[in-house]
């Protein structure tokens, strides 16, 4: 693809990095002169010290043949008319992050897709690590939904079971759904089926309609979570 950045501050870097390193074409924008040349000696893309709300700046950047534009700037402001400029050019896929959520309604109208508040999202995710220790890594759908991530235990009451058995033994409910298994010496993740076994050491991939409540964390091994 070839892709707009629009700001390297904190967001902006490693997401520079990972596009870089995807293959990606990418370019980018910063008006701040240390962090342009930080970028520049960094990454192998193309760096324009410029302001990005100017339309000069976007055409210099080749807006008209981008396949995507995000905006990470740290000002909502700047990123919304970034935004509605990339509109006027087409650009098929426009994504911003939205620092302040009352702005969240304003991306929404314009119809760009958002990535609401990060730094509170990384505050959330690291609580979540000290506090659900069990949980290798998450994401929340909805208000109480949530896909996870948790490893078995050898004393899980889940361990040795297959899913049929857990459904009739009421260890997982109806509104839980292993998704996948990733189990040591298998090169792809398992697609479990309901005679498949679950064994100890298998890295679950789970969803629940009710998140990850001690309660359930408790059927793969994990006492700790109830602890904290």
């Amino acid at each position: 693809m070839y892709i707009v950045i629009v700001g390297a501050g904190d967001i902006g870097q490693p997401l520079i990095d990972i596009a870089t390193r995807s293959g990606n074409e990418v370019v980018v924008i910063e008006n701040d002169p240390e962090r342009a040349d930080r970028a520049a000696g960094t990454y192998d893309c193309l760096i324009l010290e410029d302001d990005a709300t100017d339309h000069n700046a976007l055409q210099d950047a080749g807006i008209e043949r981008a396949d995507a534009l995000i905006s990470t700037t740290d000002r909502d402001a700047t990123n919304i008319m970034v935004c509605l400029l990339a509109q006027e050019h087409e650009v098929p896929n426009i994504v911003s992050v939205v620092h302040d959520p009352e702005h969240m309604n304003v991306f929404r109208q314009i119809g760009v897709n958002t990535m609401e508040n990060p730094q509170e999202l990384i505050a959330e995710y690291l609580y979540r690590a000290v506090a659900r220790p069990a949980i290798v890594d998450y994401m929340r759908i909805g208000e109480q939904a949530e896909v996870f991530e948790i490893e078995v235990t050898a004393n899980a009451p889940l361990a040795g079971k297959t899913l049929i058995d857990a459904a009739d033994e009421d260890l997982l409910s109806e509104d839980v759904l292993v998704v996948a298994i990733e189990r040591e010496g298998e090169d792809q993740p398992i697609t479990p089926r309901g005679n498949t076994r679950i064994e100890a050491g298998d890295l679950l991939t789970v969803y629940s309609a009710f998140g990850a409540e001690p309660e359930l964390t408790d059927v793969f091994g994990h006492p700790e979570d109830r602890v904290q």
